[in-house]
């Protein structure tokens, strides 16, 4: 690439990939539709309240943040430690296995490049890993 490529390109965030919060609030969606629906995800629905509203807001907002965009998150709700946070609850491997098959399906049913979907699966194995090993006294 010579200079002048590369000083026209202009590198997007995964945010900005996404979609924004639009993109990202379609994925959040898609990913709660697939919590209720497929039967491993019936482990982690329950650790959930019957109305997703609240649930949705928050990992829309932190994803937004996450990802590069604006801090929602910590904007409506304050500093967050994703494995403190979900400390009260039993999550082993089956538990995280199941909030990342819930993740695939509801990536790829979005608009994204192949290149980000397979990132954000990536990127989101690790904090869901962490998770994980925090309850588990691991970490």
């Amino acid at each position: 690439m010579n200079s002048t490529e590369q000083e026209d390109r202009v590198e997007m965030t995964p945010y900005q990939a996404a979609g924004e919060l639009e993109g990202l609030t379609k994925l959040v969606d898609e990913f709660y539709v697939k919590m209720d629906t497929l039967p491993e995800a019936k482990i982690i629905r329950a650790m959930h309240p019957e109305d997703l509203t609240e649930s949705r807001r928050k990992l829309t907002y932190f994803l937004s943040g996450w990802l590069g965009g604006p801090r929602l998150f910590h904007q409506h709700y304050g500093p967050i430690s994703i494995p403190v946070a979900h400390k009260r609850f039993p999550i082993g491997y089956e538990e995280r296995d199941a909030w990342l098959l819930c993740m695939q399906h509801a990536l790829a049913v979005q608009p994204f490049s192949q290149e980000l979907k397979d990132y954000l699966l990536a990127a989101l194995s690790i904090p869901a890993e962490r998770v994980r090993q925090f309850n588990a006294g691991e970490i």
